[in-house]
């Protein structure tokens, strides 16, 4: 099966650098985030820019995505028993699985088991508030998942005890058996029928699974957000997930985060952007605003005669930074505000004030009349 190209997906090159892809990641992010985008597949496509980051953002992952064209490595049946290649194309055998099992006990004597099945990932979307997501907090959900019988510890059994071994496997889980092949007969591996590859006959079943081994139940989990947590992140917590059968691995749960937007600021990495509106004479004649921080409010001195869009940074003010102690900026752009009306008396200071002021003073203004007279 093809794999899926991750930076296509994030519309980078393969040489993008870590800030690009990360740039990249949080603007797909946002445009198919599903509390923003309701068309149709648009919350797997958000899966699928969130599971690109994820191998793309991790060095390790990266190289091997790179390298193998998997997050985990190379694959063994690349080796053995790959489409078109190694041992398996067209002489009769399955994998590395039916290899090991050509020779008695495969190579030194050693059994592979084949009965164990890991165990799903569960998705599970967390909201948060802004001042949640920029100071973390500990929140408690609720999760529908399978877990392993405590009963039983997964045997299915009355009290973990009440089984005997299979007569069939001799309580191995699988069956050898043999096979004419083009190059001769070989002998393979394969699931006990008997026991259902588990190995063990039970005698009496556990009342609390009712002999599955596992239960279905939903439960609460303690989770711990940190700090500077970002919207479309994801939080995994390894073997979270439902548990795995007949000794197979736990999954992990991926915890989604959405975090309810600010009014005021606006969030760009560990930075927030704020826009703040002041009368134009403010801009004139200098004064003071208060803008709001994380956490209360500061107040900023505007110098006499600050240009429209100045932008004054509050360093250090924004969001920690999840892999460090460092914190992001506050970005503060001054933007002047005209009056809707004027009276009278108001509009001849105005004229007053404009008969005082040499063009000269507007050098931009200047500039632009000059730019223009040269397109004629």
């Amino acid at each position: 099966m093809a794999q899926k190209n991750y930076y296509d997906i994030l519309g980078v090159s393969k040489d993008a650098s870590a800030d690009e892809i990360k740039s990249a990641y949080r603007s797909m992010a946002k445009k198919y985030h599903p509390d923003i985008n309701k068309e149709p597949g648009a919350a797997e496509k958000f899966k699928e820019v969130n599971e690109a980051y994820e191998v793309l953002s991790d060095p390790t992952k990266k190289s091997n995505y790179d390298n193998y064209g998997s997050a985990s490595g190379p694959n063994p049946n690349d080796f053995f028993g790959g489409a078109g290649g190694g041992f398996g194309g067209g002489f009769g055998f399955g994998g590395l699985d039916d290899l090991f099992n050509m020779f008695s006990g495969g190579f030194g004597g050693g059994k592979r088991n084949s009965t164990a099945v890991n165990g799903q990932d569960i998705d599970i979307k967390l909201n948060l508030s802004f001042e949640e997501a920029v100071f973390g907090c500990s929140k408690e959900i609720n999760v529908n998942k399978v877990e392993s019988c405590s009963h039983c510890s997964g045997t299915g059994a009355k009290n973990g005890t009440k089984f005997t071994t299979c007569s069939e496997c001799n309580g191995a889980g699988t069956v050898s058996y043999a096979e004419n092949t083009i190059l001769g007969r070989v002998v393979r591996t394969g699931v006990c029928k008997s026991c259902g590859g588990t190995g063990k006959k039970i005698i009496e079943k556990c009342e609390h699974c009712n002999g599955d081994g596992y239960n279905k139940l939903n439960k609460t989990i303690s989770v711990k957000v940190p700090a500077g947590i970002d919207d479309g992140q994801i939080l995994t917590m390894p073997n979270g997930g439902n548990a795995g059968i007949r000794g197979g691995k736990n999954g992990d749960l991926h915890i989604y985060i959405n975090v309810k937007q600010h009014k005021l600021f606006e969030r760009d990495g560990i930075d927030l952007n704020l826009k703040v509106y002041v009368p134009f004479y403010t801009l004139l004649a200098g004064g003071e605003v208060e803008v709001p921080l994380t956490k209360g409010t500061t107040t900023i001195k505007i110098p006499e005669l600050t240009q429209s869009n100045t932008i004054f940074k509050l360093k250090g003010k924004g969001i920690k930074d999840l892999n460090s102690n460092s914190y992001g900026n506050i970005n503060v752009t001054i933007v002047g505000e005209a009056p809707k009306s004027l009276n009278k008396a108001t509009k001849k200071l105005l004229e007053q004030l404009k008969d005082e002021l040499d063009s000269d003073d507007f050098s931009r203004y200047k500039g632009y009349l000059k730019d223009l007279d040269k397109l004629d």
